[in-house]
């Protein structure tokens, strides 16, 4: 198996000259990216929310959840980012993925532009 890692800056969108650039492991089955949370307490970021998760092997864990402004070639997407605990993964999840506009190539495990869709208005017939 295959894994894709990315090099991407993550900003307090608050005040997004407070930037750093790190690694994520791409885990598109992941809805949520995970950043460790003395990282995003550096930028200034706070949690909004505590939600419930379910890991792998059926555990349960609580963690704290706030907002971060990723930045990956060329593109923006604010995004909910879950503040790592000790031994959690760094991650990009598929909000994230889907707010910068990208999807996985499960073939070529790379990023690829996601098709962006926008329907039109169909009036209603009476």
């Amino acid at each position: 198996m295959c894994l894709t890692h990315i090099e991407a800056s993550i900003a307090n969108p608050a005040k997004p000259q407070r930037r750093v650039r790190l690694s994520l492991l791409v885990d598109s089955g992941a809805v949520y990216s995970v950043v460790p949370a003395s990282l995003l307490r550096k930028l200034g970021i706070k949690p909004h929310s505590r939600r419930t998760f379910t890991l792998a092997d059926g555990t349960r864990v609580t963690r704290r959840v706030g907002d971060v402004l990723f930045r990956l070639d060329g593109r923006q997407g604010a995004s909910p980012v879950i503040f790592g605990g000790k031994g959690d993964s760094t991650l990009f999840g598929s909000v994230s993925l889907e707010a910068l506009g990208f999807i996985l190539d499960p073939l070529k495990r790379e990023l690829r532009p996601l098709p962006l869709l926008l329907a039109p208005h169909q009036p209603r017939r009476s």
